[in-house]
């Protein structure tokens, strides 16, 4: 169960990547970005909002960017990295982990939304700091060492219709 105030401080951290190549494998449809903050925030006070994307040069993304910020999100913007053999790289966590460190001291509650288990550590780290950890994904592909380190985790998959375009 969740335990919230009005004026409990929110910050969202949403890993769009994760959240887009889940929602399409488990769903073969998009995430509704604005459902999925008006449940983060839950009627808390909103101190910051960042999704994480990558620029793949796809067409659409633009348009998705300027659509993830009319809907209060500050979005961070990394260019995939293609090496010489081919492969494609491309991945927030260092980037996700800092803005939620320095993030850490101004609110109350940090809400990650991702299914990626490399954030246990951050979820165990910020716990410590006194800041309360909610993580919210796709029961069926987020790693359970995270849904242990977090104070609570909102399985999408239990409304998925509330969160899918």
């Amino acid at each position: 169960m969740v335990v919230s105030h009005p004026g409990q401080r929110v910050g969202v951290l949403a890993d769009a990547q994760n959240l887009y190549h889940t929602a399409r494998s488990l769903h073969t449809r998009n995430i509704d970005y604005e459902a999925l903050l008006d449940e983060a925030v839950n009627d808390r006070a909103l101190t910051r909002a960042i999704a994480y994307v990558i620029r793949a040069n796809s067409p659409d993304e633009e348009s998705f960017f300027e659509a993830l910020e009319d809907i209060g999100f500050e979005t961070r913007i990394k260019d995939i990295k293609t090496f010489g053999d081919g492969s494609k790289k491309a991945d927030w966590d260092v980037g996700m982990s800092l803005d939620a460190v320095s993030l850490a001291p101004h609110v109350d509650t940090v809400v990650l939304i991702t299914g990626d288990g490399d954030f246990a550590r951050l979820c165990r780290y910020l716990r410590h700091e006194g800041v309360k950890v909610e993580t919210m994904g796709f029961e069926e592909s987020t790693a359970e060492e995270l849904v242990e380190a977090a104070d609570h985790f909102r399985n999408l998959s239990d409304d998925a219709e509330q969160y899918l375009l």
